[in-house]
């Protein structure tokens, strides 16, 4: 406790310090917030991170371009088709690569609907804690129906490893616009149903708003980006402002509020994702056509059959057979890579699962391309590229030696800067107003603490 004496009644006041976290629940297990109270104001804060650092930067450097992939799906791992599209188009932009309209179509929808999931669950979250737990439950509900699209897109609802370099690893599966459609009419009602239960609602009001308040300077001063910039009334979008993919052929809005408060935020994102599903249906009706992922034909085994079978020495008993890919692996083939993946340069993807499986060129070129000190090789230069992320803009630089892995990799988590400007929040609000306003961040610790 620190002392301090009241001059006008001649009485000793005594100020409390009180740690918030890292066990306390709100604080997600991994923030530590040393507050100084007078009664249940805080007067006083000090944010302490880094207590899931996940070497993210260094263990990229380690490996090859392609090898990444699964520890990009563990920044956001709320959104982690966004992190996959912002690390492949750093590594083509080292190569100068092409990436084919229809994959670049692909890469939208994958990043809208993980764009979609983050909002949910950063508001469904948010107002749990406020006591709002109709809602959160509302948007889970949500939540489990678009994951079931993005497990029917990728084979897996969280972490993904979808998009590879020079593409993405299929192609949307038979009838997805048809049922990416009811879903996204499922969505909008939802997200109906809570607008009423919470935007009007006096209790809600009364705890969001005037809650962790940053002006639009300091938040500038930060390098504060995403919904909480765009909270304090500016329009600041990379997919806007640097348009990449093909975002500027849509007719979307970037949503803005000026009250600077966590009640802004709520209003902002809860029209962003509006916004993100008026961007996939335009992607649907305009995607350009293309064969489906998997072109099955023939006689077909597993490729887990058939390598069990090469190593008994039968190669007679599948040398005229097409391997069967499992749903992880569908769109790896000879006949999606022609339609997806293919970039002119052999060397940046590799080679389809039939020739990995089939024969021995097709195995040596893929050893040879995960192989330590090989890998895809792109020319010596560096780069840096950045995508429109749940919570703002998320970067990656990479700087090549001419290896088969990065020599620097660095990755800009769009979560840090508010976390770094937190203690400007929350000071001068009540104890309790520091649940609102950290929840009103969106932290997510694997993105914070890379």
């Amino acid at each position: 406790m620190s002392d301090t004496t009241n001059k006008k009644t001649n009485r000793r006041t005594e100020n409390t310090f009180l740690n918030v976290g890292p066990s306390h629940p709100a604080m997600h297990g991994v923030i530590h917030i040393l507050t100084e109270l007078e009664g249940e104001k805080v007067l006083g804060a000090e944010i302490e991170i880094g207590y899931l650092h996940r070497c993210f930067e260094k263990n990229c450097e380690q490996l090859g371009y392609n090898q990444a992939f699964p520890y990009t799906d563990r920044l956001n791992y709320v959104s982690p088709l966004i992190n996959n599209v912002g690390w492949a188009m750093a590594v083509e932009k080292l190569f100068g690569a092409q990436v084919p309209e229809r994959a670049l179509y692909i890469r939208v929808i994958a990043s809208e609907l993980s764009r979609i999931v983050d909002h949910l669950t950063c508001v469904g979250a948010a107002a749990m804690e406020v006591g709002a737990m109709t809602a959160f439950l509302y948007f889970m509900k949500a939540r489990e129906y678009l994951y079931d699209i993005i497990e029917w897109l990728t084979g897996a609802r969280i972490t993904t490893n979808y998009v590879r370099v020079g593409g993405v690893k299929g192609d949307l599966p038979h009838g997805f616009e048809r049922k990416l459609r009811g879903t996204l009419r499922e969505i909008r009602k939802i997200i109906g149903e809570v607008d009423k239960l919470l935007t009007r609602n006096r209790i809600f009001i009364d705890r969001m708003s005037g809650i962790g308040t940053l002006d639009r300077e300091s938040s500038i001063a930060y390098g504060i980006t995403g919904p909480l910039l765009r909270a304090t009334g500016e329009a600041y979008d990379v997919r806007k402002d640097m348009p990449y993919l093909v975002y500027d052929r849509f007719d979307f809005e970037i949503p803005v509020a000026d009250t600077c408060d966590a009640y802004a935020r709520y209003l902002v994102r809860m029209e962003e994702m509006r916004q993100s599903a008026r961007i996939i249906e335009q992607a649907i009706k305009q995607i350009p056509p293309g064969a489906i992922a998997v072109d099955r034909y023939g006689k077909q085994i597993s490729g887990a059959e058939m390598v069990e079978l090469a190593k008994r020495g039968k190669v007679k008993e599948y040398i005229d057979s097409k391997a069967k890919v499992d749903l992880t692996l569908e769109g790896t083939d000879a006949a999606s890579a022609c339609n997806i993946n293919l970039t002119g340069n052999r060397s940046l993807r590799l080679p389809p699962k039939e020739e990995t499986y089939g024969n021995i060129e097709g195995l040596m070129s893929h050893f040879m391309q995960i192989m330590d000190h090989w890998g895809v090789k792109p020319p010596v230069g560096e780069t840096y590229q950045a995508v429109e992320g749940a919570n703002g803009e998320l970067g990656f630089y990479l700087v090549s030696n001419g290896e088969g892995r990065p020599m620097r990799s660095r990755c800009r988590g769009p979560c840090f800067f508010p976390m770094a400007a937190l203690h400007k929040m929350i000071v001068g609000d009540m104890i309790a107003d520091i649940i609102p306003a950290f929840g009103s961040i969106n932290m997510i610790a694997g993105e914070l603490d890379r």
